[in-house]
Order: C-alpha cells, then sequence, then structure tokens
C-alpha cells in the first residue's frame, strides 16, 4: 500500500509541477509593485485555464506570431516551428519544475506513508515550490499566497486530527505557527534589511506544518532552513557572485528546511 501511495503522490507531484510555471510568472512582480503580472514578455494578455493561472508559460500568440515570420523568410518545416514556438516559452521550466515537485511529494508519501495527514503535504508542496520560485526570482513572497497558505494548513490539518491514524498535535502545531512567526518577526525588526517582511509571514505556514509533529520538529526545520540559506550565502561570497551585504532571498530556504524537518518529523513519528 506504501508504494502505491508513493507513486501517486509522484503523479500527483509531476502533474502539479507543470501547471506552476505561469502562475510563478505572474506572480513574479519585483518588490514595490502591487499585484501579478498580465501580459506575457510580449505584450499579450495571458490566458488559458482559470483565468491564466495554471499551466506551461507560453504565449501562443507570440508562437503564432514566431511561426509566421519563419514561414516568410524560409521554407517552413515542422522543426522550423517547432524551434519558434519554443523559442516563446517564458517563465521557469515545467519540466524542472515537475520533476523537483514529483520527488518532493515522492519522498513525502515514503516518509508519512498511508496516515491521513500526506493528503495536507501533497496539497501544500506545489505552493511551496511556486513560493520558492517567486523568491528566487523577485526575492518576494507576495501575501496571496502565504497568508492564506497558513490559514489552510491549520485548517487541513484541524480536520485531520479528527480522522484516526494520524500521528501529530493540532494544537502544537497552532503554537508553533505562532511561535516561528513571532520569532521572524523579533529577527525582521532587529535586521529589516537582512529578512523580509513576506518570510515573516510564510513562517506561520511553516511552523504550523513543522509543529504537527512536535517542538523537536520545528527546531530542526528551523535550523535547516538557516544552515542552507547560510551554505547558499557562503556559496555566493567563494564564486565572487555576491558580497557580504549582498540580500539573498530566504524564503526558499526556510521552505527546504521546513520539507526536510517534515521528512524527518514524518519518517519518526
Amino acid at each position: 500500500m506504501t508504494g502505491l501511495v508513493i507513486a501517486v503522490a509522484a503523479l500527483w507531484g509531476a502533474a502539479t509541477g507543470v501547471l506552476v510555471p505561469r502562475a510563478a510568472y505572474r506572480f513574479s512582480v519585483p518588490a514595490g509593485e502591487e499585484g501579478w503580472r498580465e501580459r506575457c514578455p510580449g505584450g499579450h494578455p495571458i490566458r488559458g485555464p482559470i483565468r491564466g493561472w495554471i499551466g506551461p508559460a507560453r504565449c501562443r500568440a507570440c508562437a503564432d506570431g514566431a511561426v509566421t515570420a519563419v514561414t516568410a523568410v524560409t521554407a517552413v518545416t515542422t522543426d522550423d516551428a517547432d524551434t519558434a514556438v519554443a523559442k516563446k516559452s517564458y517563465g521557469p521550466s515545467a519540466p524542472l519544475l515537475a520533476l523537483v515537485t514529483a520527488l518532493l511529494c515522492a519522498g513525502l508519501a515514503a516518509a508519512t506513508g498511508t496516515r491521513p495527514e500526506i493528503g495536507v503535504w501533497l496539497l501544500i508542496a506545489p505552493v511551496g515550490v511556486l513560493l520558492a520560485v517567486v523568491d528566487f526570482r523577485v526575492k518576494r513572497l507576495p501575501d496571496v499566497l502565504t497568508l492564506p497558505l497558513a490559514a489552510a494548513v491549520l485548517a487541513l490539518l484541524g480536520v485531520v486530527a479528527l480522522v484516526p491514524e494520524h500521528a501529530g498535535d493540532w494544537v502544537t502545531a497552532l503554537l508553533a505557527s505562532l511561535a516561528l512567526g513571532a520569532g521572524y518577526f523579533v529577527l525582521w525588526l532587529i535586521n529589516p534589511g537582512g529578512m523580509g517582511f513576506g518570510d515573516v509571514k510564510l513562517a506561520l505556514g511553516t511552523g504550523a506544518a513543522l509543529g504537527w509533529y512536535g517542538w523537536p520538529t520545528v527546531m530542526l526545520g528551523t535550523f535547516a532552513g538557516f544552515l542552507l540559506g547560510a551554505l547558499y550565502g557562503g556559496a555566493l561570497l567563494v564564486a565572487r557572485r555576491a558580497g557580504r551585504k549582498t540580500a539573498i532571498p530566504f524564503g526558499p530556504f526556510l521552505i527546504a528546511g521546513a520539507y526536510v524537518g517534515l521528512l524527518i518529523g514524518a519518517y519518526a513519528a
């Protein structure tokens, strides 16, 4: 049964990962600007499933224009048309995000098994990948994602707490959410330039997820996030791609640390 859960989780991750790129592009608005992108890099309105929010980041209008340009200059072949269309893709790579999300979901399923909280982890995994991509691209964590994520994690875990065979505690999840959010808020007050307020809001959701498996998991996931961020910053310094005062997005490492904590916490539960 666990093998089946892992396989289904991997397929779920691959399917949802393919849907992330367009949303990642639209949410990747530079810090200081409100809202989200309404047009592709070529200036065409973004259209598609659910008002253009999900799916690969490709523009049909740009692709049609590229194919037309190819036919006007050369005798078009299938390879020419395919190349022109591919050049009109934008945003992060759909195959890469599908692979990352599939591996993440499969790992969570392997660690959690058939316990009911696996449903929560699989639902929030693509959102975590989306947030990490957006923060890496524009150093920004949109409120429209971070705050609903925290509320959704607590609400879903509250439902799971009513189901037999779960291995966590909802009250600890709530307290951990508040504690981690407060801790990051203090860090933000101490050094606003080193940490964005979006990280504080994101910590509410990651704290809730980690707290489900207890305080040791909270501490492990938090430490892992800071460690991964420090390693990344150190690597940039060694490669001379950043200075000591260069700001780096911390959200991806906060998320990665939370997943490390979840994997270990779920396996040990």
